[in-house]
């Protein structure tokens, strides 16, 4: 039998605490909990991590360098810009139908626990990946001439709340329609509001 890696070990631990601290809520979620989801000990689990608010801090970085990611990907694609909006709002709406725990991790625990967050996340601190990735798209579609050269916050909340409301919207079971079949309307939505005037 191949032994585990510690690597694979930490990787399972983020997998499992994602998705319990997304069905349950982070203060509900103990330690124990994670580690029998994961098959280890509480004295072994501390070998990893050593706090829970560390573990909370991991896993969103982790989230924001897997958007950062898949995002820098489609940056790099000679492809016009709202092809490139396209394929942003394709890539997140696939990370909620395939990998919910993601992005519901971001929304419902990073973004409603701050005080978690705010001894080494402070401000964009711990998702830059991702901020830092949404910035290059922005400033290439201000530079085609694509793009309306706004104020780059108020950019980013417009495109993050079309996909934020859809993908609470999908969780919640409201949408009549599966989440693929928005793809299209979303990202015309979006390209229309930022487009240059």
């Amino acid at each position: 039998m191949a032994r585990i890696t510690k690597a694979e070990r930490k990787k399972s631990i983020i997998s499992a605490s994602l998705k319990l601290f997304s069905e349950r809520g982070f203060y509900i979620t103990t330690i124990p909990d994670i580690a029998q989801k994961v098959g280890m000990s509480v004295g072994n689990f501390y070998n990893y991590f050593n706090s829970k608010d560390v573990l909370a801090k991991e896993l969103v970085m982790y989230i924001s360098q897997y958007l950062g990611d898949n995002i820098r990907d489609i940056n790099e694609r000679d492809i016009s810009t709202d092809e490139k909006i396209y394929e942003i709002v394709s890539m997140y709406f696939n990370i909620a139908d395939e990998k919910p725990e993601m992005i519901e991790y971001f929304l419902r625990v990073y973004l409603s626990n701050r005080e978690v967050f705010s001894d080494g996340c402070e401000g964009m601190l711990c998702v830059s990946p991702f901020v830092t990735e949404m910035m290059m798209f922005f400033n290439d579609g201000v530079e085609s001439g694509d793009l309306y050269d706004q104020d780059f916050f108020s950019a980013f909340g417009l495109f993050m709340g079309y996909l934020g409301g859809m993908v609470f919207l999908f969780g919640e079971k409201i949408l009549p329609e599966p989440l693929e079949n928005y793809k299209e309307s979303i990202s015309q939505n979006i390209y229309n509001a930022l487009k240059s005037r």
